[in-house]
């Protein structure tokens, strides 16, 4: 498992637009990248990720070998009342990693 940090605003109040903010530990090899042995290195990135809120997608992205190592992604969303998000990066090499956060609405 990766490391994972998500940054989410400790009051919300209904309706209000708030940005959540994430970070992932991964070294995301493009694939181009030569080895010391002549050949290319494999390719190792993610390559999407999605935020779902209460089973509802709210917002989703696909990255390419041009993003960054530890990609930091952030959004903004609005929500009526409390729920579960559930945030999902999957990539290369059968990466798949899903951290649920409870937005709690004041």
């Amino acid at each position: 498992m990766a490391r994972v940090l998500i940054n989410i605003p400790r009051q919300i109040r209904a309706g209000e637009t708030f940005a959540i903010r994430t970070l992932i530990q991964h070294g995301m090899e493009s694939g181009y990248r030569p080895d010391g042995a002549g050949g290319v290195l494999a390719r190792d990135i993610i390559t999407s990720f999605t935020a779902s809120f209460e089973g509802e997608e709210v917002f989703g992205l696909e990255l390419s070998p041009a993003v960054a190592a530890n990609p930091f992604i952030t959004f903004s969303m609005r929500v009526q009342g409390s729920g579960t998000l559930r945030l999902r990066w999957r990539g290369d090499g059968g990466f798949d990693q899903s951290e649920v956060r409870q937005i709690i609405v004041t």
